[in-house]
């Protein structure tokens, strides 16, 4: 569940940018305070429907049994435009986001959803874990109050502590040892 929650709610802040970045770029979308809501929707559709919807549209794509390389390649990014429109399609239907204009309101900002999923994918994966960081710290944090005790800290065990000296500096005892004879 935690993993779950963490996911939706980097998906869900990074959606909302994306939302407020179209909104600010593109003059025929209007995004304001919609944002928010659109991406929940946008987050949702992503969650549920983009997987579905890519299962389907590359389905069709691929019934062609020999294609060039580069044509394989124009179906895949067709294909997934295609994806990035109907999911468009059902922010702007289910939101206030308002779109003037059939090119500069329907067909560019799918584009600019298909980048930015190609950046979130590549940096989801760094967001997730400070985000999953984040979260255990202040689960941690609210136990540690919540119960009324600190923790006490256990001195390290005898056989510990030659191996945190190397770390320090990188030697070992005998090493050390053999220079102090120098």
């Amino acid at each position: 569940m935690k993993t779950w929650l963490i996911r939706f709610a980097c998906l869900y802040l990074f959606d909302v940018l994306v939302l407020s970045l179209v909104g600010w770029f593109v003059g025929s979308v209007r995004v304001g305070w919609a944002a928010w809501w659109a991406a929940l929707v946008l987050a949702l559709a992503t969650i549920w429907l983009k997987p579905l919807l890519a299962r389907l549209f590359r389905g069709a794509a691929s019934s062609v049994a020999r294609r060039a390389q580069i044509g394989e390649k124009l179906v895949q990014y067709l294909a997934s435009f295609a994806v990035q429109l109907v999911i468009w399609l059902l922010v702007v239907w289910l939101s206030d986001v308002s779109v003037r204009g059939w090119f500069w309101g329907y067909v560019l900002p799918p584009l600019y959803l298909l980048v930015a999923w190609v950046v979130y994918d590549l940096v989801d994966d760094r967001l997730e874990r400070r985000a999953t960081r984040l979260y255990d710290g202040t689960r941690a944090r609210i136990a540690g109050r919540s119960s009324g005790k600190e923790k006490p800290t256990v001195p390290p065990a005898a056989a510990e502590q030659p191996g945190r000296r190397e770390l320090k500096d990188g030697l070992t005892d005998e090493q050390r040892r053999l220079l102090d004879d120098l």
